[in-house]
């Protein structure tokens, strides 16, 4: 289990227990001083329902084993006797949860990215530094700052358009924006290539690109994830976690006759994938989509209401679940750089675990469903016949 996906429920009970997360010498809970009464740590769950008027506590200024949105996300799944206790006791029950779930070897490996991201960081020279903090008037068209300002789905189908189901495109960035950021990239690249530092690409696909997060630009995206693609996901996508998306993996891909040519058909490892092409000049290199697909199903025939092409423009947006099986064309001439924000939601993977049928979102599992609705009810149709035959003889 990666740190991003490491989901930290027991689903199995929705726990009510009623004793101290402090240990005392037998492990066991008891009373706090105000009289209030906590979980033991023996006995961990969370709920299996969010508190959804919660509001969960900022836990970005601590030195944490995983992402501080994770411990924000988990907090309203906690039992309701700790929701107004200590920032510290809530924090120390919610890592150990995260600690059953991630394993010592996966803790190490997280521990050595986090050194090698901050070594990165430690020696590279940012050449735009305004792009490293959120700056919504400078990076977004204004037609995108109103409907994320209004907040409703009105808003956002006003500035939208969705040429295939599940698939929504936008204006997003401005020229400017996408200029820094090509210049960004352009010049981390060329810092690699002096120091001779051996980087990670952005996943097994690509031979190309770098992982905006890693040299340094994580904070910035989380705000941009947290503001403005949750508040869009929360509306079109929350049968995939769109309203818990809590952890990111931001990268930009680079396309061209001496980089990345074509990438092949597959889904994301995302809940909820933004993609926006920041330049350059370039022709062919096509999105396609071929249908939202769950795990069982995720090479079965596409259908032909599934098939749908999409041309990148520079600066628009293009929004889609991350199990909508796609890939791109090749890029013919020039070169296409794009940036991708894979969102992930470790509330709705930890679900996913316990559940059988994903038609809420899966094409196949609804058509199984539908089939095996219609053999039913011609089932019972045919009982029915029978019997009035019967009847009648």
């Amino acid at each position: 289990m990666s740190q991003d996906g490491a989901a930290a429920m027991d689903r199995k009970k929705d726990s009510q227990s009623t004793t101290n997360p402090t240990r005392n010498g037998n492990g066991n809970g008891g009373t706090a001083t105000n009289g209030a009464v906590y979980p033991s740590l023996n006995s961990l769950r969370l709920r299996l329902n969010p508190s959804i008027d919660h509001k969960s506590d900022n836990y970005e200024d601590l030195q944490l084993d995983f992402s501080p949105l994770l411990f924000s996300s988990l907090e309203r799944y906690l039992p309701p006797t700790l929701l107004n206790s200590s920032r510290d006791h809530k924090v120390h029950y919610m890592r150990e949860i995260l600690l059953k779930y991630c394993p010592e070897g996966e803790r190490t490996r997280v521990q050595k990215h986090r050194e090698y991201r901050q070594k990165i960081i430690s020696n590279y020279q940012p050449l735009h530094r305004e792009l490293y903090t959120m700056h919504a008037a400078n990076f977004f068209v204004p037609s995108f700052l109103k409907a994320i300002s209004e907040n409703t789905e009105e808003s956002y189908r006003n500035i939208m358009s969705e040429p295939s189901p599940g698939v929504l495109t936008f204006e997003m960035l401005q020229p400017r924006f996408c200029e820094m950021m090509l210049a960004e990239v352009e010049n981390f690249e060329r810092w690699v290539r002096e120091t001779k530092f051996r980087i990670m690409r952005p996943n097994t696909m690509n031979k190309f690109g770098a992982v905006l997060d890693d040299f340094g630009l994580e904070t910035m995206l989380d705000k941009l994830m947290e503001d403005f693609i949750r508040p869009i996901s929360r509306v079109f996508f929350t049968e995939v976690g769109g309203s818990t998306l809590d952890s990111h993996h931001g990268f930009v891909v680079e396309y061209g006759m001496d980089r990345d040519v074509d990438l092949g058909f597959h889904v994301d490892d995302s809940e909820v994938t933004l993609n926006v092409c920041l330049g350059k000049q370039f022709s062919g290199g096509e999105l396609f989509f071929r249908g939202v697909r769950c795990e069982k199903h995720v090479n079965t025939e596409t259908q032909p209401e599934e098939i749908f092409d999409y041309s990148h423009v520079t600066g628009r947006a293009v929004l889609h679940r991350g199990r909508h099986r796609h890939g791109a064309r090749a890029t013919t001439s020039g070169q296409r750089i794009n940036l991708l924000l894979w969102c992930r939601s470790s509330v709705f993977r930890e679900l996913r675990k316990y559940q059988k049928d994903f038609s809420s979102w899966c094409a196949e599992c609804q058509r199984e469903k539908k089939e095996r609705q219609r053999l039913s009810i011609a089932a019972t149709k045919l009982e029915l016949l029978k019997r009035e035959g019967e009847t009648a003889t």
